[in-house]
């Protein structure tokens, strides 16, 4: 959440700034700033709002200087404010501060800088006031006033800093939240997220935990929080990543439900390729998911899967919960931690927590030089590609299919399926793209039906066993981008309390392909038909014992059912689509919400 753009070197900096901003918009969205160097001072704009606000701004009071900061904000400590809008600065002007994250002891830090004039909600504000206060201990030198400033902080730091007094001369450290630096040609550049830097460079180096690095325009030197020096080779990136490349598509989540005929293929492709050196030890009793949002719900796929097919007993909690309490991880157990970025805060800190108590951590992640995907044990990388869109659309097929297969495997090997119906279930997923292709095509009728629901409904989606997770994540999608009120609920469950709120304003969705628990699910469909409720099912194409039941059919090609919950996904994604598409939302951008989640 939040995002860092810093730029050093021999082009005017607002420019690369702006740029880098406009790709980590993803990251937040209630304001942004820059400040600038220019050898007379800095110079600074902010302004609440979206990038284009602030370039707007910039254009009537332009700003130049060849060292910047820039960053986008996500709020949480203080309003959506030009005031609590970032980057702030000592109370001389000379230290200016960018910063992700969460000071957990800010207000004790606050306490003790009496005589400092404080000018906005934020936590962030501490820094530049504290760095100031340490910056004459350290003999004048920003680097070891920096690194003193973070020995007394307790939380989530990404920060970037500078100051009017070293020119040509950026400052930034990481705990526990991402930061990367991009060595290019006479400049050196920093952000959030790899994808900000590709323009510019394809160098990268990405600070690890407790790092603080000093960067000019020749490089960087890289160091721990006690400033011993730390040896860093560049990484050279491959991959590609332009949000300019929109397309036809009118938002980035229509394109990236569109791209899932071409992720489901390349995601078939590599669980062929890696899941072979995936190690699942004998002596793993249970098994523990770890994840958050859509990662949450692809675990519950990948519980019931492995169940099922290996016989190994699964629990699937919440990673901001797994932490606290009696934790359930040890030695006999195999953590699979799922995180689209690897960056989400909650995540890492379950994964590390496994870690110590003597569990090995396999993570599920899209993001290759991620903090999980480097701190794990072993690694299934998505092959997703970038998702610009806030929410997970592709991403989450992405992750449903790799446990489905993951599970697969290690059925396989425990012996608790045999070669035939393996080989078997294979060929069926090899046509899942195509299958995808088919549902898409289908996007006008799902278009049309959520246009007639958008407005004076609220709705619950209903499913059963590897379809349950279906119903959360329906709800969960159009929760996200049309804000309208929706609930994901065992079907079975409707009696024990939530079929009171069943009303004739009601649209249920039945989450209905074929499988051995349809013919419950349609008793629970008859139960709400009962009561007033208007109903949309997703069913298996042929199947027609829902028509009877149902106000509206949205098909989908018959699979086995272990393959359901992938094909599934796709028409509540659309639906969701379609119906924040009519009551005008910002379906990129919804409001109050942000791509990476890096703080508690």
């Amino acid at each position: 959440m939040c995002g860092i753009m810093g730029y050093v070197g021999k082009r005017e900096a607002p420019e690369v700034l702006v740029d880098g901003l406009k790709r980590l918009e993803y990251r937040g969205y209630d304001s942004a700033g820059v400040v600038v160097q220019n050898g007379h001072g800095l110079h600074s704009e902010k302004t609440v709002g979206r990038i284009a606000a602030l370039e707007s701004r910039l254009k009537l009071h332009p700003l130049r200087g060849r060292s910047g900061l820039g960053h986008t904000r996500w709020a949480t400590h203080g309003g959506v404010t030009e005031a609590n809008a970032h980057p702030h600065f000592s109370c001389d002007g000379k230290i200016a501060v960018v910063h992700n994250g969460i000071i957990e002891n800010y207000a004790e830090l606050r306490a003790g800088l009496g005589g400092h004039t404080f000018r906005s909600k934020t936590d962030t504000e501490v820094l530049p006031h504290l760095i100031e206060e340490l910056l004459e201990r350290s003999g004048g030198e920003l680097l070891r006033a920096v690194s003193l400033a973070l020995r007394k902080i307790h939380g989530s730091v990404a920060m970037a800093v500078m100051s009017s007094d070293a020119p040509g001369l950026l400052i930034a450290a990481r705990m526990n939240c991402p930061l990367v630096i991009g060595l290019g040609s006479g400049e050196t550049l920093l952000a959030s997220d790899t994808a900000a830097l590709l323009p510019h460079t394809r160098r990268i180096v990405a600070l690890q935990e407790n790092e603080i690095a000093e960067l000019d325009p020749t490089g960087c030197q890289v160091f721990d929080f006690a400033l011993n020096p730390r040896t860093r080779e560049p990484e050279e990136v491959r991959w590609t990543a332009d949000p300019a490349l929109r397309g036809n598509y009118a938002h980035f989540m229509l394109k990236e439900i569109h791209e899932q005929k071409a992720t489901l293929a390349a995601e078939m492709q590599a669980r062929l390729d890696d899941l072979g050196g995936v190690q699942v030890p004998s002596s793993v009793r249970r098994i523990v998911v770890a994840g958050c949002g859509s990662a949450w719900n692809a675990g519950i796929v990948g519980k019931s899967v492995i169940e099922e097919q290996a016989g190994i007993p699964v629990e699937v909690g919440f990673s901001s919960e797994l932490r606290y309490g009696g934790h359930p991880f040890g030695p006999d157990v195999l953590t699979i931690a799922i995180s689209q970025s690897g960056e989400t805060a909650d995540t890492l800190a379950a994964a590390r927590l496994a870690q110590s108590r003597g569990s090995r951590v396999l993570a599920l992640t899209n993001a290759k030089g991620s903090t999980l995907a480097r701190e794990a044990d072993q690694v299934l990388l998505m092959r997703a590609g970038p998702e610009m869109g806030v929410a997970a659309t592709k991403t989450y097929t992405s992750q449903v299919l790799s446990l489905v297969l993951l599970g697969l495997e290690i059925a396989r090997r425990r012996g608790t399926i045999d070669a035939r119906s393996h080989r078997a279930l294979l060929r069926e997923a090899r046509v899942l793209p195509f299958h995808a292709r088919r549902i898409l095509a289908r996007s006008p009728e799902i278009a049309a039906c959520a246009r007639k629901y958008s407005a004076g409904y609220s709705f619950m989606y209903l499913g059963r066993h590897l379809n349950l997770a279906t119903a959360y994540e329906g709800a969960l999608k159009l929760k996200e981008i049309s804000y309208l009120h929706a609930e994901g609920y065992g079907a079975g469950e409707m009696k024990h309390g939530p079929l009171a709120l069943v009303t004739d304003r009601m649209v249920c969705v039945a989450i209905a392909p074929t499988s051995r628990v349809t013919g419950k699910l349609i008793s629970n469909i008859q139960e709400v038909r009962a009561r007033g409720a208007r109903v949309i099912s997703i069913a298996t194409e042929g199947d027609a014992d829902l028509e009877p039941v149902s106000d509206e059919i949205i098909r989908i090609p018959d699979c086995p059912e272990i393959f359901a919950p992938v094909l599934a996904a796709i028409p509540v994604q659309l639906f969701a689509y379609h119906a924040a598409v009519r009551l005008g939302r910002d379906i990129d951008r919804p409001r109050n919400l942000a791509k990476s989640v890096t703080v508690e």
